[in-house]
């Protein structure tokens, strides 16, 4: 009687015969065989934690990394005077780059205000065009009416000098990530990781080496700030024709000389582009580095915060975002001028270049004899406040909007709503309603569906260190806030996205209010959101839903915008309705788009949450701030940093893996 192959036997199912062949598969393929391994080992981590019932994440596995950060701060504080890596490196480090600061920003208040703002708007106009020289000559003017002046400069020094060594540090490091393949395989995680931090996580570990004030702010500014120039150089560079290389080769160019005579010039709309983003976000992290005493516009706004002083707020907060729009545009309008035509160029007034010119060397001979003659001061005469009106209309606000004569409908009734049937209920579902073993498992599974093992692996590591950090309550409650204002900006942004996409004049008047809420630095957002909702988790919310929602709108909007034409016309030829072609046409073709619009949400609100933490959002964002305002919480606070950067990049690479999946096969 022949044996018979217990491979191939066959069963009622087939099952058995797949099993082996699954079996066979996997043992070829280490990489599957994880993977099956990863979802026995998350399915059993569910069933078990469910059936088991055992809650939070245990606080006797907490590896206590708090206690021996906060022996060190004591050390270091205790030997800033005497020990030599203070004496030798840090002290000096420090007096360099304070002086730096200190002279750049002496620099700027010697010339006369008046030239200001006739530069502004005279490079603007040259950049930009005339009506983007008057906004920024009057833009300019604004901030010394709001008696901001001094402010404006330290801030603008502080952001200057970031600017300046990010840009030296980030372009060599773009060419060298160029040239070497091997070194550009390492920079790119740890560009992805500095991208997701959150920029109040900078300040701590700086805050633990130089303490408080402008150099660990510069520092600060300078490693959140450092990526996108690093990256769009690399870019750049690998994106020049090869056509102009091996023309300039032909003629016996040098590789040096090809790089500097051919291949910089080439990338140079890509890398003024990746300084453009550079200096917003230095821009954005000066602002955040007033808490650790950089002073500036910054400071004032936080003051404000402090006494929730909303007339106040607005003006700093309007300071900001005027050098923010004029320094945005400027830097954007450098880098889009050279990629003119010749038409373009042509089609421009020759007259006003030439106007522009004389004007120019008028205004610098002008500024030379006025910081001569000390006009550096901003007139008192010309100085007008509009804060206390501003003052005034939010203190009706709060006085009859709060609860609307009684009736319970108010922001108080709305905060109270949400936060009770919301925010709560979804906290301590994930903090304590579904066990930590399950949610664990949950995340791997999502790993392994989302792109494979090596993700899988390292969402379920990153939970469970969270875990041992002793931040898994805490980790909770902010995911809770970012699921709920995530949901909430998706809700509102994405149909926006659709109008814009479908209507350019809704798109017209709907870009400068995206633009506005993009550009005002994050936690000026809280002021007036705190005087409706008073403090607790729901301002910080609605704030993150305000900061994120810009992204959401303008990613629908690009992805649905790149469907083609022909599908479009395709769907109509077959009588779809526009509801129908948007459903089941447009949307799916966009589906990448949409996803990349889900990563950059979740993104900015967890950012946001973070910094919701000043105002009574709880969570990681608290301990957070605690670290930045008191000593004794440094080490705690280093922990709560960790699991947000551990917490982002789980969001982060999650999406990422989703919208590569959707994204269709490239054509061959």
């Amino acid at each position: 009687m022949t044996a018979v192959d217990p491979a191939t036997r066959p069963d009622r199912n087939g099952l058995g015969s797949r099993a082996v062949e699954l079996g066979r598969t996997a043992g070829r393929n280490p990489l599957k065989l994880l993977g099956i391994v990863l979802a026995a080992v998350a399915t059993a981590m569910i069933v078990v934690g469910v059936g088991a019932s055992v809650g939070s994440f245990p606080e006797s596995w907490d590896i206590g990394l708090a206690e021996p950060i906060d022996r060190t701060r004591r050390w270091l504080i205790n030997n800033q005077t005497s020990h030599w890596l203070y004496t030798v490196l840090l002290n000096p480090v420090t007096d360099l780059a304070d002086a730096g600061i200190r002279q750049f920003e002496t620099i700027l208040e010697w010339f006369p205000w008046y030239v200001y703002p006739a530069l502004t708007g005279l490079g603007l106009w040259r950049v930009r065009g005339r009506t983007a020289g008057a906004v920024g000559f009057c833009g300019i003017a604004l901030i010394g009416v709001m008696d901001l002046w001094h402010e404006g400069f330290a801030t603008l020094a502080l952001m200057g000098v970031a600017v300046f060594v990010s840009l030296c540090c980030g372009i060599p490091l773009g060419i060298a990530a160029w040239r070497n393949d091997r070194f550009a395989g390492v920079l790119r995680p740890t560009l992805d990781a500095m991208q997701t931090m959150p920029g109040f996580v900078y300040l701590i570990p700086f805050v633990l080496l130089f303490g408080i004030g402008r150099v660990p702010a510069l520092i600060a500014t300078v490693v959140f700030a450092l990526p996108p120039v690093v990256r769009l150089t690399d870019i750049g560079l690998r994106n020049v024709e090869v056509t102009m290389v091996e023309a300039s080769e032909m003629f016996g160019a040098t590789e040096r000389q090809t790089l500097r005579l051919v291949r910089i010039p080439a990338a140079r709309p890509a890398i003024l582009a990746g300084v453009n983003q550079t200096t917003m976000l230095a821009m954005s992290m000066v602002v955040i580095a007033a808490f650790i005493g950089s002073g500036g516009l910054g400071q004032d706004v936080l003051r404000a915060m402090r006494d929730i002083d909303v007339g106040e707020a607005s003006e700093a907060g309007i300071a900001i975002v005027i050098m923010a729009i004029v320094l945005d545009r400027f830097s954007n309008g450098i880098a889009t001028l050279g990629q003119q035509g010749a038409a373009d160029r042509d089609a421009k007034s020759s007259a006003d270049a030439r106007n522009i010119r004389w004007l120019a060397a008028a205004a610098s001979l002008v500024a030379l004899v006025g910081g001569i003659a000390g006009h550096n001061e901003f007139p008192e005469s010309l100085e007008w406040h509009f804060a206390p009106y501003i003052n005034d209309v939010t203190g009706w606000t709060r006085d009859n909007l709060y609860d609307i004569w009684g009736t319970g409908i108010g922001t108080g009734p709305f905060s109270d709503f949400v936060t009770i049937y919301m925010v709560t209920p979804l906290r301590e579902l994930f903090s304590s309603g579904i066990p930590w073993p399950a949610m664990i498992g949950i995340g791997v599974l999502g790993g392994l569906l989302a792109r494979g093992p090596g993700l899988a692996f390292g969402i379920g590591a990153s939970l469970f260190s969270i875990g041992l950090l002793g931040m898994w309550e805490l980790s909770m409650d902010t995911l809770a806030q970012t699921i709920v204002a995530v949901a909430v900006t998706l809700a509102l942004g994405v149909p926006l996205g659709i109008g814009a996409s479908h209507h350019d004049r809704f798109r017209s008047l709907l870009n400068p209010v995206l633009d506005f809420l993009q550009t005002i630095p994050s936690f000026v957002l809280l002021v007036p959101v705190i005087t409706l909702f008073h403090v607790g988790r729901i301002p910080g919310i609605i704030a993150s839903v305000l900061y994120a929602l810009p992204a959401a709108a303008h990613y629908t909007d690009l992805g649905l915008r790149r469907v083609p034409a022909e599908v479009h016309e395709a769907a109509e030829s077959f009588g779809a309705t526009r509801t129908q072609r948007l459903r089941r046409v447009e949307l799916p073709l966009a589906a990448p788009e949409l996803m990349v619009a889900v990563n950059q949400t979740i993104m900015l609100v967890l950012a946001m949450v973070v910094i919701a933490g000043l105002v009574g959002g709880g969570g990681l964002g608290l301990e957070t701030v605690n670290a930045l305002r008191r000593s004794d919480a440094v080490g705690r606070g280093f922990e709560a940093g960790i699991a947000i950067v551990l917490l982002a990049g789980i969001l982060d690479r999650l999406t990422r893996a989703v919208a590569d999946r959707l994204r269709p096969p490239p054509a061959v």
